[in-house]
Parts: structure tokens; C-alpha cells; sequence
């Protein structure tokens, strides 16, 4: 039976310690001038500034550069709301074109282990893929969660790809080949050194 071909960026699993991944993340700021569309579930990088409030803030992430993490929710503050626009309570991507300013929930954790799609087309990944590093690629997302997926060209041992492929991810129907859920690792990681693949 062939891999649903279901995108939804990279999605939180567990730490390498074993333990579940439990909720946390970091509170960023996304500018409203900003151009970039970011969803639930996109990596992000420092955008090299920060809010007149102090919080540091993102931008959406590139394949073959560090990133800071992944989005896990999306908001305006007001009050106590922070991960809800009052304005508009079903927005659950952040418009390139903005007319204020957001702020996400970043797992920015380099201990944390993600799900995420192998993209489709090209030469599917096999067991040879694991341990080595990829590049992730940007895909549109579906107007909720992000369509950004595993690179299945160019995977090596260099340090500066995005992530590591720890291998399948270990439920049924999941298999080596088109649209493969994999387990990764942020190897190009803002908040620690990227390693050689293996």
C-alpha cells in the first residue's frame, strides 16, 4: 500500500531523552513588515531583530541554513490571548502581506524530535538515508498547517543540511519510498552546531 501523500511540515514527537514532547516552546515575534508566509508546523530562523518589547524575532526558514525551530501556534496579543486574534479567530497562517505584527510558539528545544513528509518525486529515500543529514523544501500550506517536507536529493553527511534522518517514523502502513514519514532532528540548528551525518 503507497505512503498517503499528507504534508504537514514538521510536527513535534519526543525529546532524544525518550520523554514526550510536552507543549513547551518560545514565544517570538514575527514583524509586520515581514514578507514571508509562515504557518503552523514551518521552520523558522532569527530574523535578526527584535520587538521594542524585548522578543526576539523570526522569519521563515530556508532549506541549507540554520534554523531556530518550528511553529506550533500562531497569534496576535491582546490581553492574555497571545496565540488568538480576537480580529479574526480562525487565521491560522501569518499573511506575507501584513497589517500588524504576530507572534508564534517556536520549539526552538535542539533536543526535540520531529515527524515530517518525504517530499514527492525524485528518488525515494531507503534505509541507506538514515543517519545522514537533508535539506528540507518549501511547500504551500493548506491554509492551516505547513506543506513543508523532507528533500529526498542531495542527502550527505554535511553538517550544514537542515536535519537528520533518525529513520521511519513506527506506525503501520508507514514505508520506504514516496511521501515516507520520517523522524528527524534539527541538525543545522541556531542554538547548537550542526553535525557531520553518519
Amino acid at each position: 500500500m503507497a505512503n498517503v501523500d499528507r504534508p504537514s511540515g514538521l510536527s513535534p514527537v519526543r525529546y532524544l531523552n525518550g520523554s514526550p514532547y510536552n507543549g513547551a516552546g518560545t514565544l517570538y515575534h514575527v514583524d509586520s513588515t515581514d514578507g514571508t508566509v509562515i504557518a503552523v508546523g514551518d521552520p523558522v530562523k532569527s530574523s535578526g531583530s527584535a520587538h521594542s518589547n524585548g522578543i526576539a524575532g523570526v522569519t521563515l526558514g530556508t532549506a541549507g541554513s540554520p534554523l531556530r525551530g518550528i511553529v506550533m501556534a500562531i497569534g496576535a496579543v491582546s490581553g492574555e490571548s497571545v496565540y488568538l486574534d480576537p480580529a479574526a479567530p480562525g487565521v491560522r497562517v501569518i499573511p506575507a502581506t501584513k497589517t500588524q505584527d504576530y507572534y508564534v510558539l517556536v520549539v526552538d528545544d535542539p533536543n526535540v524530535i520531529f515527524e515530517a513528509q518525504e517530499v514527492s518525486g525524485g528518488t525515494a529515500l531507503t534505509a541507506a538515508a538514515v543517519g545522514l543529514n537533508a535539506d528540507l523544501v518549501a511547500g504551500t500550506n493548506n491554509g492551516y498547517v505547513s506543506g513543508w517536507e523532507v528533500n529526498n536529493v542531495g542527502e550527505a553527511v554535511t553538517a550544514t543540511l537542515n536535519v537528520r534522518l533518525l529513520g521511519l517514523a513506527q506506525w503501520p502502513g508507514n514505508a520506504f519510498g514516496e511521501h515516507a514519514k520520517w523522524l528527524v532532528l534539527i541538525n543545522d540548528h541556531e542554538l547548537r552546531v550542526g553535525s557531520l551525518g553518519l
